[in-house]
C-alpha cells in the first residue's frame, strides 16, 4: 500500500481533463477518449478486438501494453493481469496478426529475459490509458512506465525504486533478429524480422534506443540463453538487459524509434523527437489529437455518448497507418511490402477494404480529404509496385475476405474531388482488378471468368462465398461505371460497367425473396436456407447479404414486390429469433454468437455485410422506422466500456458507423454523392471542415425519446429529401432537426424524397 497510493495520487492527476496549450485547440477533446474500449475480447467472442493504441493519428508506429505471449494476435486482453513487456505494434486485427514488434520491459531484482519470467501483475486501477500517453505501475517490479509517441519515435519513462539491480529488457522476437549494445553511447541498436505475412525476404524492422543513464551492465541474449561476455548477437532469438543503479523515485528515460527502410533511417526517424523532454512530447501528441480531434465539435448529451463518440472518431483516425519516411532531405521515402526497394512517394497500409470502404473512407472523403490524398497516392504505388491495388494490406498483399472494394475506395474518392494522385495509373489498375483474377484468392476478382460470362459466380464450382463475391462485384462495377463516367472514358466502356452492375439482378429468389447462390446450369441452390452463415455468403446469411445492393435499391425493391414487400423483409431481420445454421463452419463463429447476444433478432451489427441495412427504411419512404432502429444500435450496441463493441471494430468501419449516425446521416452507397439520413444523437455537432467552412447539426429538442426527425430545414428552408448532397455539404451548411417522441408519417414517404439508385422507384 505505501507504494501504490502514491501512483494511484499521481494518476489521479493525469487523468485530469487539461487545456490543449496554443492555437492548436481550444478544447481537449482527447479527455473524451477510452483507447481501453473493445480490449475486452477473445478469440471465440468479440467485444471490439482492439488494443490501446498508444499512437498519433495514422502514425507509422503503435505502441501497446503486452498482455500475451510472444505471437499472440490477443497481445493486449481486458481480463489478463499480467503484462509482459511494451511493444511496438503494426497489428491492425488480431486475426491479422502483428509486423515490425520488438518489446521493452523493464525490471528489478534478478536479470531475466524470459516472456513469462519478466512478466508483472498489473492492475487497470493503476493504469492509465489516453491516445497519446500509456501508464502503469508494475508491481512485481515496483516500477511504473509511461509512453508517448511520436509518428515513428516515441519516448518511455521509467520511475524505479531503490536498486541496485534495475535492468531495461529488449525483446527483438524471434523468426530472425539482431541486437547490439552500444555503452559508450547509451545505446542499443537492431533488427526485428517477426511478421505474419504480407512481407519481402529482405523484410526488416530497424529499431534504435537511447537511454540517458549510463549503463552498469550489459547482456545479450541468443535464442533466451545468456551470451557471456558479448555486445552483439544475430540469432533466431536475440534479446538484451542493461542495468542501472537508481535511487527511488529515480526516472530513467529512453528514447526509440524504428525503420523500414534502414538503421540510418531509424536514428533519423529519432529525430522526431530530438531533444524534447517527456512531458513536452506527450503535450504534442495531445495537441496533435486535439486538432483531428476537433475537427467535430459535439455539445450535449450525456457523458458517456460523449465518451463512446470521441473514443470512435479516435479509432477512426488510426488505420490505415502511414508507412512512409522522410529523408534526411524532408523526401518522402517508403520501404515497398511489395518487392523490397526503397522507392520514393506515399504509402499506407493495415486495412481491408471488405471493411472500410463502407464508411471509414467516406468519413476521411468528408472531413480529412489531404489524407485522403496521400492514401490515394501511396494505392496509386502499390499498383505500380505490385501489379494489383490490394482488397487488404498489412502491409503487402493479403487474402483476406472477398469482393474488389479498392475500385468502391478509388471511385468514392475521386468523385468526392480528391486530387493530386495519379488518375490514369488508378483506373488502369480497377480495370485491371475487375478483369482478372490475382496472385492471391483476395486480390482482383476471384471467379471473373464465370462473373464476366454468366453474370454472375456459381455455387457449384469450388469458389468459396460466391454469392457474396456476385454482389460486391457488382456494386465495384457500379463504382467504376460512375468513375469513367467523371473521367470521360468511351461509352461503350461505361456502359460495359453499367451492364455489369446490374448483375445482382441473376441471384435473386423469387420464392425465397432472398439473394441465393446460384449453379452453373442457371438453377438456384439447393437446399436452401436463409439462415445459413457462410457457404455462398462472407460472415452472414442472405438476410444480411440481400440488401448488398447499395447502388440501386429501388431496383431490389422492384425485384422484392415493391416497398411493401421490402419493408416487410427489412422487419423481419429485427422480428426473428437470432437463429443461424453455423454448419458450413462446422461450429458456431464469433460473429454468430455476437448476433445471436445481441438482442436485435438476427441483425449482425457485430459484422459489416448489414450496417447500412437500417438506413434502407429511407428509400421505401419509411425513415421513422431508421430513425427508430438507428438511435437502437447507438444506446444498446457501443458503450464506452472495455466490452463496448458489439464485434470486431475492424480498422474504423464500426467506429465511423458510430460517428457517423451519431451526427444524423451515413453513405450508404460510396461513389455517390448522397449521404442517406437518420436522426442526430446530439443537440448540436459543428463539422469543420478543411476549406474553413462549416456544417452545423442542431437538433436542440433532442433527446432519448425525441429521436424522431418531425421536421428538417436547411440553411433556413425546409428539407423534405432522405439524403443529403456531399457537393452541397463543402459548401457550408447549417442544419436545423426539429426532433418529437413520435414519428411524423408523412415526411419522405414520396419516391421524390428517395436517395439515389440506378432504377427508378416504382
Amino acid at each position: 500500500m505505501p507504494k501504490l497510493f502514491p501512483i494511484l495520487s499521481a494518476m489521479l492527476l493525469t487523468a485530469a481533463p487539461t487545456l490543449a496549450q496554443g492555437p492548436v485547440a481550444t478544447k481537449d477533446y482527447a479527455q473524451w477518449v477510452n483507447p481501453i474500449i473493445g480490449t475486452d475480447s477473445k478469440p471465440s467472442l468479440s467485444n471490439g478486438n482492439t488494443y490501446p493504441a498508444i499512437a498519433l493519428p495514422w502514425g507509422m508506429n503503435f505502441w501497446m501494453p503486452q498482455t500475451g505471449k510472444m505471437g499472440n494476435g490477443w497481445a493486449y486482453q481486458y481480463s489478463a493481469d499480467k503484462i509482459r513487456g511494451f511493444k511496438q505494434t503494426h497489428q491492425p486485427s488480431p486475426w491479422m496478426n502483428d509486423y515490425g514488434q520488438f518489446a521493452i520491459m523493464p525490471i528489478t531484482g534478478q536479470r531475466v529475459f524470459d516472456e513469462d519470467a519478466r512478466a508483472s501483475w498489473y492492475s487497470h486501477k493503476a493504469e492509465v490509458a489516453e491516445p497519446n500517453y500509456y501508464k502503469v505501475y508494475l508491481a512485481d517490479h515496483d516500477v511504473t512506465t509511461e509512453i508517448a509517441p511520436t509518428e515513428r519515435a516515441a519516448r518511455f519513462r521509467f520511475t524505479f525504486p531503490k536498486t541496485d539491480s534495475a535492468y531495461v529488457v529488449i525483446d527483438a522476437l524471434d523468426k530472425g533478429s539482431m541486437v547490439k549494445i552500444i555503452p559508450q553511447q547509451r545505446k542499443i541498436v537492431g533488427y526485428t524480422t517477426r511478421n505474419s505475412g504480407g512481407v519481402p525476404k529482405n523484410f526488416k524492422n530497424y529499431f534504435v534506443i537511447e537511454f540517458d543513464h549510463d549503463f552498469t551492465s550489459t547482456a545479450v541474449f541468443k535464442d533466451k540463453e545468456l551470451a557471456v561476455g558479448l555486445m552483439e548477437a544475430t540469432v533466431n532469438h536475440a534479446g538484451a538487459a542493461v542495468g542501472f543503479k537508481t535511487r527511488k523515485g529515480e526516472q530513467v528515460q529512453a528514447r526509440v524509434a524504428s525503420s523500414f527502410i534502414s538503421p540510418e533511417q531509424a536514428e533519423l526517424n529519432l529525430k522526431e523527437i530530438g531533444d524534447q523532454n517527456f512531458d513536452s512530447v506527450r503535450q504534442k501528441g495531445r495537441d496533435a489529437w486535439n486538432k483531428t480531434l476537433g475537427r467535430i465539435d459535439v455539445e450535449g448529451g450525456t457523458a458517456d455518448q460523449k465518451r463512446t463518440f470521441y473514443s470512435c472518431l479516435y479509432r477512426a483516425l488510426l488505420f490505415p497507418r502511414k508507412l512512409y519516411e522522410l529523408d534526411a532531405n524532408g523526401k518522402v521515402m517508403h520501404y515497398s511490402p511489395f518487392n523490397g526497394e526503397v522507392l520514393p512517394g506515399y504509402m499506407y497500409t493495415d486495412t481491408g477494404f471488405w471493411d472500410t470502404f463502407r464508411a471509414l473512407f467516406p468519413f476521411l472523403n468528408l472531413l480529412y480529404p489531404d489524407q485522403n490524398a496521400e492514401m490515394q497516392q501511396g494505392l496509386a504505388n502499390d499498383y505500380k509496385e505490385s501489379g494489383w491495388l490490394p482488397e487488404w494490406a498489412s502491409p503487402g498483399l493479403r487474402s483476406v475476405m472477398v469482393g474488389n472494394n479498392s475500385a468502391s475506395v478509388v471511385a468514392d474518392a475521386y468523385l468526392k474531388g480528391i486530387r493530386g494522385q495519379d488518375m490514369n495509373v488508378l483506373y488502369e489498375a480497377l480495370v485491371h482488378g475487375a478483369n482478372n483474377e490475382g496472385p492471391l484468392d483476395a486480390v482482383g476478382r476471384k471467379g471473373v471468368a464465370y462473373y464476366n460470362k454468366l453474370g454472375y459466380v456459381p455455387y457449384d464450382v469450388k469458389i468459396n462465398e460466391n454469392a457474396a463475391r456476385t454482389l460486391e462485384y457488382a456494386y465495384d462495377d457500379f463504382t467504376i461505371y460512375q468513375l469513367a463516367k467523371a473521367l470521360g472514358k468511351p461509352k461503350k466502356e461505361i456502359n460495359l460497367y453499367a451492364k455489369r452492375s446490374q448483375n445482382y439482378r441473376n441471384l435473386f429468389d423469387k420464392e425465397s425473396g432472398l439473394m441465393r447462390g446460384k449453379n452453373e446450369n442457371g438453377k438456384f441452390q439447393a437446399p436452401f436456407s436463409p439462415f445459413k452463415w457462410g457457404d455462398a455468403f462472407t460472415e452472414g446469411n442472405s438476410l444480411h447479404y440481400t440488401w448488398s445492393v447499395f447502388h440501386d435499391v429501388a431496383g431490389l425493391m422492384d425485384l422484392m414486390g415493391g416497398k411493401q414487400k421490402f419493408v416487410a423483409t427489412l422487419d423481419t431481420v429485427f422480428a426473428l429469433p437470432p437463429v443461424f445454421d453455423d454448419s458450413y463452419y462446422g461450429g458456431t463463429i464469433h460473429e454468430i454468437r455476437e448476433m445471436q447476444i445481441a438482442g436485435m433478432g438476427n441483425y449482425a451489427h457485430g459484422n459489416q455485410p448489414i450496417q447500412h441495412m437500417i438506413y434502407l427504411y429511407n428509400y421505401a419512404g419509411q425513415p421513422w422506422k431508421a430513425q427508430y432502429w438507428l438511435r437502437e444500435v447507438m444506446n444498446r450496441l457501443y458503450l464506452p466500456t472495455a466490452d463496448g463493441y458489439c464485434g470486431d471494430e475492424d480498422n474504423g468501419q464500426t467506429s465511423a458507423w458510430y460517428v457517423f449516425t451519431a451526427l444524423g446521416f451515413y453513405p450508404v452507397c460510396p461513389g455517390t454523392d448522397q449521404y442517406v439520413l437518420g436522426a442526430p444523437l446530439f443537440p448540436k455537432a459543428t463539422l469543420h471542415l478543411p476549406s474553413g467552412k462549416d456544417i452545423v447539426l442542431n437538433a436542440p429538442k433532442n433527446s432519448d425519446q425525441n429521436r424522431y426527425v418531425n421536421q428538417l430545414t436547411m440553411n433556413g428552408k425546409v428539407y423534405d429529401k432522405n439524403w443529403l448532397s456531399h457537393e452541397e455539404l463543402m459548401k457550408g451548411a447549417t442544419l436545423d432537426f426539429d426532433m418529437t417522441s413520435t414519428p411524423n408519417k408523412t415526411r419522405g414517404t414520396s419516391n421524390a424524397a428517395a436517395p439515389f439508385s440506378m432504377s427508378k422507384y416504382k
